[in-house]
């Protein structure tokens, strides 16, 4: 059949066949669908306040991890003897500073709060506070009981210092985050608070900008309503008296139901939310959609009727057009088909005719491309053959030269030259064949035992390795090289100095799960760090790169020893992979021992890297 015939077909079907449905629809359906595309519009506006309050949710949480994981900020919480002014002084004027602006760069934020019942640790208004402060607060109890886990409350709060001002207290309603933080025994410690404005946590439900027929409006675990009490919806119904009317449910997804108020109409659409505990609810007034339904009965028949009329004319003069340039195309195709790829489509327009005759110029010119394309590939794969090929024949050699001179050296009955060469040889298998990132723990141990069997003939047999993995993490997923180089670090700093001559270093590697993580540490028994400068050194595992340079330029310009490199890089690359919350921390007592603690996800790698 031609596509002329076709058109007309379709024409007579599209347009004439649904108009005798069209009355039907317009007295039976025309109201269903109204409501439908309000519960949809309206659905758009409570789901795009719920995105809101997830990016709030987020803000808030990243804010509170980011003041417990600050190490001199948790250095001071977990004082144990009381510190002089001066030190006090200094820790105001740089740490504290530097922390307080750090974690007000959001203006949302209203207040961040760090509660302790550390004897030792003096208040910083407005962060760090004393913990009896707040005892006397409703949720104090049941954060308490969460041990650790976040509670959210929403609360018309008076500010906690309002005793200290003149005059009343203002009470301002607030979203805030809770959570206990703890010392490192996993004792209390105190209360972290990260509040945010309800007007500024809700953004949407107290935004001016708003259709004067709906309101958004926040009803928490306890039926205190929050909104804007000035919206136009208001005016005749309060919001209290609305929300009891409204059956909240805590279901998944978004729920719709009509109520009526005093002879009006309402339309309710709540969702839940979990992690607040409380219910979002998108109020509509339905007086003005009852009345543009009337109007548009009155007005769509005349409508139709017209419409039809205009669209028959229009339909014939396009047909035409539409089907002229669509025979030039045919025509083009035709041709290329039998091989003519250099030719040219004059079909031209703004329309989808004449965007599909560009398409179809930009698609012969990919084509040549495409052709040129793989001809240049295919010369190109050849010669990344060949030096592949000629890559493995070098790694290959140099494998054998070394397999050889093992073979050559037990023959000679040099045993210890053999044993060395059987670990450079793994070591190097390790190194060079790197074609994963992530690795077994058991091929991590291996290539530090060929790395500590390689440095005992430096040392005359002082390197000493203890393992203490259990089975079941031998197969832990980590990064690749990253136990070698704090191996390394402790060979380096424990065999250079001048306490460690003569004596025995044992390093001693374990390995454990913690929550959802695995802990592995590393210890030496060598001369330990000084207090200042393994402060020092965990500061510039997480300095930024600018801060972390000029630090390392001015101490080589001191004549200090910036060691710090390899384990920063470690620390990095873990962070990258893993996230903020894992990486290394190094611990340490002068004289006596140094450890280096790596935080990893708790995950059973199925497949690593070949040794």
């Amino acid at each position: 059949m031609p596509i002329q015939v076709k058109l007309i077909l379709s024409f007579v079907l599209i347009i004439f066949i649904p108009t005798l449905f069209f009355s039907w629809y317009m007295f039976n359906g025309i109201s269903d669908n109204a409501i439908q595309e309000l519960v949809k519009k309206n659905e758009n506006i409570l789901d795009i306040e719920k995105i809101n309050i997830q990016n709030n949710i987020e803000v808030m949480e990243w804010t509170g991890q980011i003041a417990l994981s600050n190490q001199d900020m948790n250095d001071y919480l977990q004082l144990r003897e009381e510190m002089d002014t001066a030190w006090l002084l200094e820790f105001k004027t740089k740490t504290f500073s530097s922390f307080q602006h750090f974690l007000f760069n959001n203006p949302r934020i209203a207040n961040i709060r760090l509660f302790t019942d550390n004897p030792y640790v003096h208040e910083f208004w407005p962060v760090v506070l004393n913990e009896s402060r707040i005892r006397n607060k409703p949720w104090y109890d049941t954060v308490m009981r969460q041990k650790g886990i976040v509670w959210w409350e929403i609360q018309r709060s008076r500010e906690i210092l309002s005793d200290t001002t003149v005059g009343p207290a203002v009470e301002t309603p607030y979203v805030s985050l809770f959570r206990e933080f703890t010392y490192p025994d996993l004792t209390h410690n105190g209360i972290l608070e990260v509040s945010m404005e309800v007007s500024h946590f809700f953004t949407k439900t107290f935004s001016s900008v708003q259709d004067p027929s709906s309101q958004l409006l926040v009803v928490t675990r306890s039926g205190e309503v929050y909104t804007d009490e000035k919206a136009g919806i208001f005016q005749n119904a309060p919001a209290a008296k609305l929300a009891e009317r409204i059956a909240l449910t805590k279901q998944e997804g978004n729920h719709s139901e009509v109520f009526d108020y005093e002879g009006q109409s309402y339309l309710a659409i709540q969702s839940y939310i979990p992690r607040l505990d409380v219910h979002l609810v998108n109020v509509v007034s339905l007086a003005d959609t009852l009345a543009d339904i009337r109007r548009t009965r009155s007005n769509m028949v005349l409508i139709v009727f017209v419409l039809v009329g205009v669209l028959c004319i229009i339909s014939y003069f396009m047909h035409s057009l539409i089907l002229k340039r669509l025979r030039v195309l045919r025509d083009s195709m035709k041709k290329v088909r039998v091989g003519d790829f250099h030719l040219d489509v004059p079909v031209y327009g703004t329309d989808e005719v004449g965007e599909l005759g560009h398409h179809y110029r930009q698609l012969l010119k990919k084509i040549n491309e495409l052709i040129v394309e793989q001809v240049n590939r295919q010369a190109a794969t050849k010669e990344a053959e060949l030096r592949s090929l000629k890559n493995q024949i070098d790694s290959h050699f140099l494998y054998n030269t070394l397999e050889n001179l093992k073979m050559l050296a037990e023959v000679e009955g040099h045993y210890t030259i053999s044993d060395a060469l059987t670990s450079l040889g793994g070591m190097m298998r390790y190194s060079l064949q790197w074609t994963r990132d992530r690795v077994w723990l058991r091929d991590e141990i291996q290539h530090i035992q060929n790395y500590i069997a390689i440095m005992n003939i430096r040392y005359d047999g002082r390197l000493e390795l203890r393992l203490d993995v259990p089975p079941e993490l031998l197969d832990q997923e980590v990064l690749k090289m990253t136990l070698q180089p704090i191996v390394e670090n402790a060979v380096k700093h424990g065999m250079n100095r001048s306490g460690q001559q003569g004596k025995k270093l044992s390093i001693a590697l374990s390995a454990a799960v913690r929550m959802d993580a695995c802990i592995i540490e590393i210890t030496d028994n060598g001369c330990g760090i000084s207090e200042d400068r393994l402060r020092l050194l965990n500061r510039m595992l997480r300095m930024e790169e600018s801060d972390y340079m000029e630090l390392r330029s001015r101490l080589e310009r001191d004549g200090r020893e910036s060691s710090g490199i390899g384990l920063r890089n470690v620390d990095q690359r873990l962070v990258m992979s893993y996230g903020m919350e894992h990486g290394i921390r190094v611990e340490s007592v002068e004289g006596r021992f140094t450890r280096v603690v790596m935080t990893l996800p708790h995950f059973i790698l199925a497949g690593g890297e070949s040794r």
